[in-house]
């Protein structure tokens, strides 16, 4: 029975995503939000459970693909094509470029299922903290709309993001060998500052800590060098 668990905490992975979905569909960015945190927790900890229990298999780590592409590759396109729909009203079309957010989700999960270099940390941006960023920008658009309701800005968001996802940027994962702060100190100063600016700024805080993510990671590999 123990070897079900881990796969049936990826289904709830993928049963949060589908809700967010459409909640996000609807509008409701904050539902939506509680979904994509759910999957978070599930997709953390069904890895965690398997290794704890020693039934890791085949079948869970695809499972667990297919559960991060909604969760985390088809959600966040669905956000930037609601973001866009809203700013080009006499051209929809150019909504569905939203799209290519889970399209390299779809290219990046593939090729950290193969890439052998990804074991301990991750080589492009996760699907995850990039969903994280998407759903911030909804929130962020309530209080300075003239900075994300802009076509140019949410263009280059897709396109950046899109990048990031499948580029050979290395950046650190939170599973640690020791708890030694020397060995670590860049990923708990991350959890730390990310804490602290989510606390303050609660959505708005998520951009920075995307930012700080992409430099605290490229500290912590130079130091390693």
């Amino acid at each position: 029975m123990k070897k079900h668990i881990p796969n049936t905490i990826t289904c709830l992975n993928l049963f949060s995503g589908c809700i967010g979905v459409l909640m996000a569909l609807k509008g409701d960015y904050m539902s939506a939000a509680y979904c994509v945190l759910a999957s978070g927790i599930f997709d953390f900890f069904d890895g965690m459970v398997a290794r704890i229990l020693h039934v890791k298999s085949n079948i869970g780590k695809e499972l667990d693909s297919l559960a991060d592409m909604v969760s985390f590759g088809f959600l966040p396109g669905v956000i930037m094509y609601k973001l866009l729909g809203e700013v080009f009203v006499d051209q929809p079309a150019v909504a569905y470029l939203g799209f290519f957010v889970t399209i390299f989700s779809a290219l990046r999960l593939a090729k950290f299922n193969l890439d052998e270099r990804q074991t301990t940390d991750f080589i492009g941006l996760n699907t995850p903290m990039n969903t994280f960023y998407v759903l911030s920008l909804p929130f962020i658009a309530e209080k300075y709309p003239q900075i994300i309701l802009n076509p140019f800005f949410l263009l280059i968001s897709v396109a950046i993001t899109s990048y990031l996802l499948i580029s050979e940027i290395k950046l650190f994962s939170m599973k640690l060998s020791s708890m030694s702060w020397e060995e670590n100190k860049y990923k708990f100063i991350f959890v730390i500052l990310a804490i602290v600016l989510f606390a303050i700024f609660q959505f708005i805080a998520l951009p920075m800590i995307l930012l700080i993510y992409l430099i605290l990671s490229l500290l912590h590999f130079q130091r390693l060098k």
